[in-house]
């Protein structure tokens, strides 16, 4: 209710002002302090904190906590640069980068969210890397949120007459949440930011696959040996009751299939399709191909709620409470990253000067194996999407350039933001959303240090290799 107030105001505001008003003026990130940095440093460590240390006041504050950082950039914007500039700045990332980000990921979590993998098959060691495979190749077609919502419950179902199962759950967020969203904009909200910006909808298949076929081939063998091994020591074990025997498994609600079709040509035809015509809004420039692309995506998910029936849903544990939290908290987070955005356009001659120039090797060249691991730390305890977004800009934020003669940085900045995501329960949306209906149906997960514990010894060494051999 509080977004919806704050966002309403803000329309109010902007409905209500003249049009010359809103020429779009960019701010002076070269004079800005540290301080613009607060409220984005602020909301992140919220979102990574409050889950975890005050879960209660969270559930039922978090747009509030949302609004209160974003209303610590537009005020002060408004103070120090006039209320055009900043509205204009506001205007600018929530018409051109949030509601197409929102839109999209709503229509993915949707539609999945009316598929049901229904039935059961035995977790052996080789069905679990079966299903895991399946997954992490799903992922960068239907997002790692749409992949980690269809099948985290068949693959809790498999093995809930497992003695140890928890390790399942674990390198299923690893491969499905995360890994196996790198090859294109549809997998994870960075690349799809990156999209937004103007990355081609296919460089990440081109550009990502050795990266993710190496990092993703290795951590699945790793599974493998390790499922096998503990399935053989629970072989020599009396055996557990299996509260879900083996059945006929099946896929329903096939009808989500071509919707999930249609959002991919929605995407391919706004990227390919340049008309020349754009709609202004108060001084900022909409473009038809992007706006028409929206508006089909939305169409696709209203169809998905029309068709899909209601009993496949609610097998699938299907609620908006997911969603509706992304959209508070990626609201706020759009908001806050302008004035950080701004300082890093700035480059060596801005507040973050001491940050750009770890990345930049001699002579001006970017250090792309930096990038790949402050990128990827970062996105371990931060929110990989608005991550990706600050390394892209620092690394110069044009496309073209980025795409050719920066292609292994940028393609450093997407490893990096995409598979350590994986290091923690906060560093990209569906791991805590897994590790909550794993939890909730019995399974012992670890702590959020002990998962830690888990990625330091099975990720970090796979990232120090990959690392080595792809960006030194």
């Amino acid at each position: 209710m509080q977004f919806a107030i704050w966002v309403a105001t803000l329309a109010a505001a902007v409905m209500g002002a003249p049009d010359a008003a809103f020429a779009a003026e960019a701010l002076p990130g070269g004079t800005m302090s540290l301080l613009w940095a607060v409220p984005f440093a602020g909301i992140l460590l919220s979102i990574a904190t409050g889950p975890l240390f005050f879960p209660h006041f969270w559930e039922h504050h978090y747009g509030k906590i949302s609004a209160f950082w974003a209303a610590l950039v537009i005020l002060p914007m408004m103070a120090g640069f006039g209320f055009s500039t900043a509205l204009g700045a506001v205007l600018h990332t929530i018409l051109l980068e949030y509601m197409s980000f929102i839109i999209l990921l709503f229509a993915l979590f949707t539609i999945s969210g009316g598929i049901l993998v229904s039935g059961n098959i035995h977790g052996t060691p080789l069905v679990n890397s079966g299903l895991l495979l399946i997954g992490a190749l799903m992922a960068s077609v239907v997002g790692t949120t749409g992949a980690s919502m269809i099948l985290i419950r068949p693959i809790i179902r498999a093995n809930d007459n497992r003695r140890h199962n928890a390790h399942v759950i674990v390198f299923f967020i690893f491969l499905v949440s995360n890994i196996g969203g790198s090859l294109t904009p549809l997998g994870d909200p960075p690349l799809f930011l990156g999209f937004l910006r103007g990355v081609d909808f296919f460089w990440t298949t081109t550009h990502l696959l050795p990266e993710m076929l190496f990092v993703g081939g290795i951590v699945l063998a790793l599974f493998f040996a390790l499922d096998t091994w503990l399935y053989r020591r629970e072989e020599a074990r009396p055996p557990v009751a299996d509260p879900t025997p083996d059945s006929r498994v099946r896929i329903r609600g096939l009808v989500n299939l071509p919707l999930l079709v249609g959002v991919i040509a929605a995407i391919l035809m706004s990227g390919m399709w340049k008309p020349g015509i754009d709609i202004t809004i108060h001084g900022v420039h909409v473009e038809l191909q992007n706006l028409l692309r929206d508006i089909i995506i939305v169409g696709l998910a209203i169809v998905s709620l029309v068709v899909s029936r209601k009993d496949y849903r609610e097998a699938n544990g299907f609620n908006w409470e997911p969603i509706r939290e992304v959209a508070k908290l990626f609201a706020g987070i759009f908001v806050c990253i302008i004035p950080v955005i701004a300082i890093l356009q700035a480059g060596l001659e801005g507040a973050f000067a001491p940050l750009v120039s770890l990345v930049t090797g001699p002579g001006g060249a970017p250090n792309d194996l930096a990038y790949f691991w402050l990128t990827g730390i970062l996105s371990s305890f931060l929110d990989n999407a608005p991550t990706y977004l600050v390394f892209f800009e620092m690394a110069g934020g044009d496309p073209q350039v980025l795409m050719t003669t920066l292609a292994r940085t940028l393609t450093a900045i997407s490893a990096g933001a995409v598979f350590m995501g994986a290091n923690t329960y906060i560093g990209n949306a569906p791991n805590f959303m897994v590790y909550a209906i794993a939890r909730s149906q019995g399974i012992a997960m670890p702590s959020f240090f002990g998962y830690m514990l888990w990625s330091g010894a099975v990720l970090i060494p796979v990232f120090l290799l990959t690392g080595f051999i792809f960006f030194t």
